[in-house]
């Protein structure tokens, strides 16, 4: 199955994006690339191969939640560099124009 340039176009509108020719040939050879590599998964016998969720075989190991206690306000705030009574003062890092 190949994948025509007027194909593209219209996933192009679908997804709102609009490409030059240059793009939309590329496009075009990449979806086909892609294309042709799965019809070549496709051609791999896999009649006895038992289904996988994950390619891993590991399970995940939980902890036990456990309350425990907090740092309170004053000792997070106490090693800032500035700091209001609540809050870390901080520079401010966007430039207006």
């Amino acid at each position: 199955m190949a994948v025509t340039k007027d194909e593209v176009k219209y996933i192009a509108s679908l997804s709102k994006l609009e490409f030059d020719e240059s793009e939309l040939e590329d496009f075009t050879k990449e979806f086909n690339q892609i294309l042709n590599y799965i019809d070549k998964l496709n051609e791999l016998d896999t009649e006895n191969v038992e289904p996988l969720s994950h390619p891993v075989e590991k399970s995940n190991v939980f902890r036990e939640d456990e309350n425990i206690k907090s740092v309170g306000r004053p000792e997070a705030l106490k090693n800032a560099p500035d700091s209001s009574d609540e809050y870390f003062k901080v520079p401010k890092v966007i430039k207006s124009k």
